[in-house]
């Protein structure tokens, strides 16, 4: 009987040793090595194996324990690999999985990994966090691939799982459903599909379930009510059908989040949702929900945000809403609701959106939601509201947003909207307005944008003089009356004004001169008014800007009106209904026959202005100068065929607003005396020029003394130079006032700018006491602008081919100015400039060596040499050299440099936000300088994320940034280029 005691108890003894017996058969050593074998078909952006697992060795196998992202048990075995945000690339594939079964956490979180999750992950029978979220900060291409392998259920005791932001198709396995440790599931960004398993349901102790951004379809399964622990619900942006029924609903009274937007759901909203006590967010917008919305919606004491809009429903807003103290944003837009606005609203005291547009509400504007003194956005408009606007709606302080516009309101615009200082967009459109416009909206100095329009206002426009960053301003279908105030033009001119709509009133008088001062113009509407004066005078002033649509048509404008030649290009639309105009088909118009000489000179000169209207670009425009040249001819037969008869070619001042004549600026510079020069490059010299009234400006001396250096053909190339500086209008390139040819020489006339070229700065004593890091980030974003308006907003396009330091100028504030348009081009191959031909030696890019083919990202590449050079405060040569050389997408050769150490060391090294900015900058800067054309960025990437407003954060310190970290930081974005 002893004997049978002892042997129970031996067998007893081995059967609880047993799993000891098969941990202790994996040792240390074989986890070792098999880290390693999986280690070397990692990498990372520095190294391959990735540098930050060196202590991953052979020679220090004995300190497993010891290595970097390992975590090891009381026995010495790996329980917990930590490779978080470690940059790695690589595969599971060579991932041994039945070694490691005292795993606990596997963290590959933020890195590169792609390929499938291997069906033997199920080994980890002891796993409680699976981690492989691939939310890296420059990650957009890789991820784990495939469905989720259905031995994930063996892993018994998993708590964490989160396999999002990767690329994982298929089902959730059903298996899911052995889960019963589960806390938390994060499937979302990826392309799964199909339904959720039932088996989901028995996951009971789940308290963070995310499924978004998927393909999930069907209804959602009654299993999921056993979920009674839910404190996170997001199932958005799937393609869910179904009613959310009330046995769901009623079970989940733990969630705080509830996402279920942007789906197919359909149905009542039950009354159940009340139950939800604990809820703060619910969204469930973007559906086909019907009905009422319940009144239950007010027992939900701790919603801070409700998003009911674009749905179907329909009833009144229920006064119980005005319970949801804690709400501060509330979006019940684009339903079918009827009704008052409840009163009860102005209770939400924290509320800082409300946004009730595009329903059929009735009745008046609530005078509470003048205590709403949080509320940044208020959108009532598209709905039926009658009564006059409340005076209470003035006591707004945070109000930046103001949207009534179509309804029924009437009355006057209250005098206390002139008291929001924070409103940067008011919207009153489309009412019945009556009054004048109050002369405290002058106030308003943030506002952008003012749509006043289809209203029944009178009076004049009043002084607005204080709104210097409005954008938009439209007053038509009104009755205002008077003129348009010159002081219209002065308050704006110099802020951006781009769209103006004064049409459909009663205006007078002749169309302002000061109209070129809004030099942002894209749309002007002047039309249905009782505008007077010359034609001529009207089509001057848009010649100045470069304006995509205008309007002066049903006015009463006079004069000629030309249908020839260039002008049968301008829209006769925009005239028609002025019953002064006439059109002018004679001979004095558009024939050049016994007219006299000055007569002539004259019309050409408006032929050359009209050929800049915007109508006329690429071959057009090469054709009319050409017709402009052969006009000319019927007066001097000659034709100009060397530089010897340049002096045929008159001064040509092209800026209607400029004061001064050639022969002036001539004197001023005492006939070009060398004094007066201010600078000489390899295609000639800049004076200054300072004229007696006081204006300054620059002239720009061509070499031309040889004849052979500009050949009859190039003349069109110096007419492409005035082409493009004359029609091009962008803050952050220079300004051309014209141009001459005397003596056998051709000059330039541009603004003047005092601080001179960018390397003068740079290397100036400026460039430590002025030019900090924000003065450098600024010029590089406002360069990085003017490419990209080149590039991307030009018809044709137009490639600047000579971008470097010295052709970049600086104003007072160190605004830059590109400078230097084609004048390579001015030059004969066979001059003794022929080096320069297609740019400058140090900035062009490397593929000109053997295709004589320029290309916008000839540019790019430019544009990255000059945004290093002003980061490093010298040119970089030698990066471009090792770029070369490695003939690579990264910089092997600058692998250990730090960025530190690279950046210029007469400033202090950048730090916070500033550093961030920097690194952004350079990072860009080393993709523009890539050897292959393909694989660098266009401008428009290049400007946009230099102006992003937010900054991504910096993946390391940045005392340990290195160069070819920084190379590598845009790479993923940018590899699509290939393509």
């Amino acid at each position: 009987m002893q004997l049978k005691t002892m042997t129970f108890h031996y067998m007893l003894l081995l059967l609880f040793a047993l799993p000891l017996i098969k941990t202790t058969s994996i040792s240390p050593r074989k986890q070792a090595e098999s880290l390693i074998k999986w280690k070397d078909g990692l990498s990372s952006s520095s190294s391959s194996p990735p540098s930050l697992l060196n202590s991953w060795s052979l020679t220090n196998l004995s300190s497993l324990c010891n290595w970097t992202a390992i975590v090891c048990t009381k026995t010495r075995t790996v329980s917990e690999i930590q490779l978080s945000r470690m940059e790695i690339n690589g595969t599971l594939a060579l991932f041994d999985f039945s070694l490691f079964p005292n795993l606990t956490h596997f963290n590959l979180s933020g890195n590169y990994f792609r390929g499938p999750i291997p069906s033997a992950i199920g080994n980890l029978s002891n796993l409680t966090t699976l981690d492989f979220n691939n939310n890296s900060l420059y990650n957009s291409y890789n991820g784990f691939s495939g469905p989720i392998p259905n031995s994930i259920g063996l892993i018994s005791g998993l708590q964490y799982i989160d396999l999002s932001n990767n690329f994982l198709e298929g089902k959730i396995p059903p298996s899911i459903g052995k889960l019963r440790e589960l806390q938390s599931l994060d499937l979302s960004y990826n392309s799964l599909n199909s339904s959720i398993p039932s088996e989901l349901g028995l996951c009971t102790n789940l308290t963070h379930l995310s499924l978004s951004s998927n393909k999930f379809n069907g209804e959602l399964p009654l299993s999921l009510s056993n979920l009674k622990n839910l404190v996170e619900l997001r199932l958005d942006a799937n393609l869910f059908i179904g009613q959310i029924l009330p046995s769901l609903v009623s079970n989940w009274t733990e969630l705080v989040s509830l996402y279920l937007q942007d789906n197919s759901f359909s149905g009542t909203i039950s009354a159940e949702i009340g139950l939800l006590t604990q809820l703060q967010y619910l969204r469930l917008y973007s559906n086909e929900f019907r009905g009422e919305i319940p009144q239950s919606l007010g027992n939900l004491s701790q919603l801070q945000v409700l998003f009911l809009d674009h749905n179907y429903f329909t009833g009144e807003i229920p006064q119980s809403l005005g319970k949801l103290t804690q709400l501060q944003g509330l979006y019940l837009d684009h339903n079918h609701l009827t009704g008052e606005i409840p009163q009860s609203l102005g209770k939400l005291t924290q509320l800082q959106r409300l946004y009730l547009s595009h329903n059929q509400l009735t009745g008046e504007i609530p005078q509470s939601l003048g205590k709403l003194t949080q509320l940044q956005r208020l959108n009532l408009s598209h709905n039926q509201l009658t009564g006059e606007i409340p005076q209470s709606l003035g006591k707004l302080p945070q109000l930046q947003q103001l949207y009534l516009s179509d309804n029924h309101l009437t009355g006057e615009i209250p005098q206390s909207l002139g008291k929001l200082t924070q409103l940067q967009q008011l919207y009153l459109s489309d009412n019945h307005l009556t009054g004048e416009i109050p002369q405290s909206l002058g106030n308003l100095s943030r506002l952008q944008r003012l749509d006043l329009s289809v209203n029944n206002l009178t009076g004049v426009i009043p002084r607005i003089s204080g709104m210097l960053d409005l954008k938009l301003l439209s007053l038509s279908n009104n009755n205002l009356t008077w003129v348009i105030p010159i002081f219209l033009f002065l308050a704006v001119g110099l802020t951006g004004l781009d769209y103006l709509n004064l049409s459909s009133n009663s205006l007078s008088g002749a169309i302002p001169s000061e109209l070129r001062m809004l030099t942002e113009l894209d749309v002007f509407n002047a039309s249905h008014n009782h505008l007077s004066g010359e034609i001529q005078s009207a089509l001057a002033e848009l010649l100045t800007l470069s304006i995509s649509m205008y309007d002066f048509s049903y006015n009463n404008l006079t004069g000629p009106f030309p249908t020839c030649g260039i002008f049968n290009k301008v829209p006769t639309s925009a005239f028609v209904g002025n019953h002064g105009l006439w059109s002018a088909e004679g001979p004095t118009e558009c024939k050049s026959s016994s007219t006299n000489s000055k007569s002539a000179k004259k019309n050409m000169v408006s032929v050359f202005l009209y050929s800049f209207l915007g109508f006329t670009v690429g071959a057009i425009s090469i054709a009319a100068l050409f017709l402009m040249f052969r006009k000319r001819s019927t007066i001097r037969p000659q034709v100009i065929k060397t530089s010897q008869n340049f002096e045929s070619v008159e001064a040509m001042i092209l800026q209607e607003e400029v004061k001064f004549t050639f022969a002036e600026v001539v004197k001023a510079v005492d006939d070009f005396h060398e004094k007066y020069c201010i600078g000489e490059g390899g295609f000639g010299k800049v004076y200054k020029a300072e004229l007696q009234s006081g204006q300054v400006v620059a002239v720009k001396r061509l070499n031309t003394d040889d004849s052979n250096d500009v050949p009859a053909i190039n003349l069109q190339s110096f007419q492409n130079e005035i082409r493009t500086l004359t029609t091009i209008r962008h803050r952050n390139i220079i300004r051309l006032y014209g141009f001459s040819t005397r003596r056998g020489c051709i000059f330039l006339l541009y603004e003047y700018l005092e601080r001179g070229s960018l390397g003068k700065a740079l290397y100036g004593v400026e460039g430590v006491t002025e030019l900090g890091w924000l003065t450098r980030v600024k010029i590089v974003q406002g360069l990085a602008r003017a490419l990209s308006y080149l590039h991307h907003d030009c018809s044709p396009p137009i490639v600047h081919r000579d971008v470097t330091v010295n052709n970049v100028l600086l104003e007072q504030e160190f605004e830059p100015r590109l400078s230097d348009f084609g004048t390579a081009r001015l030059l004969s191959i066979d001059s003794s400039n022929w080096t320069n031909i297609v740019g400058s030696l140090g900035y062009m890019a490397p593929e000109l060596a053997y295709i004589m083919q320029v290309t916008d990202k000839c540019d790019v590449y430019s544009f990255g040499v000059v945004a290093l050079e002003v980061m490093m405060g010298r040119h970089p040569g030698d990066m471009l050299e090792s770029q070369l050389s490695e003939s690579s997408t990264s910089m092997k050769g600058n692998a250990d440099l730090l960025l530190k150490d690279v950046l210029d060391q007469r400033l202090e090294p950048p730090a916070n936000e500033l550093a961030k900015a920097v690194v952004l900058v350079m990072s860009i800067a080393l993709a523009c300088i890539r050897t292959r054309p393909g694989l660098r960025p266009t401008m428009h990437f290049v400007s946009q994320n230099l102006s992003a407003q937010s900054l991504p954060c910096l993946p390391k310190p940045f005392g340990m940034l290195t160069i070819n970290k920084l190379s590598m930081l845009t790479i993923n974005k940018l590899s699509a280029l290939e393509n």
